[in-house]
C-alpha cells in the first residue's frame, strides 16, 4: 500500500514508518522537525520505498494514497506551549486538509488522538466513554482542545461525508527515539541521571503515570488501522506507577549518583493518568507485551548513544 504518515519523523512517527516499510508498503513521511529530527529517518532515506516530504500539515497536499496516519502534532509541553497558536493550527487545520485528502483518495485515514483530551480526570481509570474534565483556557488548552476539535472534526467527516475513519488515543509512550528535550517524564529523568544532574520531579511525585513502549503502540496503531472499528480506542499500559518510583527505578538502572528534587507542579498537570484498555483488547485483540524494565533499558541504552 501507499501510506502517508504525517509526523513521521517524529519519535512514534518513525518506528510507525520502519515497522510500514517492514511489511512492504510504499511510505510518504510528512513532517518539518518543528519538534522531530532528521536522525530519526535518517537510516530510512536510501529506502527507495520511503519518500520524505518537508511539508508543513497546515498547506493542503495532493497525494495518491491508499492509507493516512494523522500524528503531526508536537506532543509535549516544552513543544506544543511554544508556540500555542501554530499547536491549535496543526491539530485543526492538519485534521481539515488529512481529512479533505482521504476524502479525495477515497482512503482510510487514522487520527493519533492523546490522553490529554481527558484533561485532569476525575474518573479513573479513563475509559473512551469519559468526555474529561478540560481547562479550555489554561496553557494546555493548545494542545488539549487541538486534540479534542481534532476527533470533532473526524466524526463529523465520517457522518457527513463518509470518510473511512480510525481514531485512537495514546497515552504516555515512550522508548528509543524520544527527544532529549522534549520535557517527557521518561526522557527526562533518563538523560538527568546519565549526566549525573538532579532527577527533577514536579509536585510531591506522588502523581501517576502509565507508560506503553513505543512497539507496543505501533503494533496497536496498526491494528488499528486494519481492524473494522472506528474507535476512539484508548492505546496504553494499565501499569500504573508514581512518577517518584519511575525517578528511583532510573537511578537504579544507570547506577546515577543523581539525587531526587523537587519542583512546583505545572498548572493543570493531571494528578493520575492511566487507561482503561477493555476496548482495545475487545476489538484489536492487545495489549501491552513489553514490561517497563525491559522498555526502560532500551531507551536508556539509545540515550546513552546520542547525548
Amino acid at each position: 500500500m501507499r501510506v502517508l504518515v504525517t509526523g513521521g519523523a517524529g519519535f512514534i512517527g518513525s518506528h510507525l514508518c520502519r515497522r510500514l516499510l517492514e511489511q512492504g508498503d510504499e511510505v510518504y513521511c510528512l513532517d518539518i522537525f518543528y519538534s522531530s529530527a532528521r536522525r530519526n529517518i535518517a537510516d530510512l532515506e536510501n529506502d527507495p520505498h520511503f519518500h520524505f516530504l518537508e511539508q508543513d500539515i497546515e498547506e493542503p497536499i495532493d497525494l495518491k494514497v491508499d492509507r493516512i496516519y494523522n500524528m503531526a502534532c508536537p506532543a509535549s509541553p516544552v513543544h506544543y506551549q511554544r508556540d500555542p497558536v501554530k499547536t491549535a493550527r496543526t491539530s485543526v487545520l492538519g485534521a481539515i486538509n488529512m481529512l479533505e485528502l482521504a476524502k479525495r483518495n477515497n482512503c482510510r485515514i487514522l487520527q493519533t488522538s492523546t490522553s490529554e483530551i481527558y484533561g485532569n480526570p476525575l474518573t479513573h481509570p479513563q475509559k473512551e466513554s469519559y468526555w474529561g474534565n478540560v481547562n479550555t483556557i489554561g496553557l494546555r488548552s493548545c494542545y488539549d482542545e487541538g486534540k479534542r476539535m481534532s476527533e470533532t472534526l473526524f466524526f463529523d467527516y465520517h457522518r457527513q461525508y463518509g470518510v473511512d475513519i480510525r481514531v485512537v488515543r495514546i497515552f504516555n509512550t515512550y522508548g528509543p527515539y524520544m527527544a532529549e528535550n522534549d520535557g517527557r517524564v521518561v526522557s527526562n529523568f533518563i538523560v538527568q541521571a546519565l549526566r549525573g544532574d538532579d532527577i527533577t520531579i514536579y509536585g510531591d511525585g506522588s502523581q501517576t503515570r502509565s507508560f506503553c513502549y513505543v512497539d507496543d503502540t505501533v503494533e496497536a496503531l496498526m491494528r488499528m488501522m486494519e481492524g473494522d472499528y472506528i474507535g476512539p480506542v484508548n492505546i496504553g499500559n494499565p501499569d500504573e506507577r508514581t512518577v517518584k518510583e519511575l525517578a528511583e527505578k532510573i537511578v537504579e538502572m544507570t547506577s546515577s549518583s543523581s539525587k531526587i528534587v523537587y519542583k512546583g507542579l505545572p498548572s493543570d498537570d493531571p494528578v493520575r493518568r492511566k487507561p482503561d484498555i477493555s476496548l482495545a483488547k475487545e476489538k484489536l485483540h492487545w495489549q501491552p507485551v513489553v514490561p517497563l524494565e525491559t522498555g526502560l533499558r532500551n531507551t536508556i541504552e539509545y540515550f546513552k548513544k546520542t547525548i
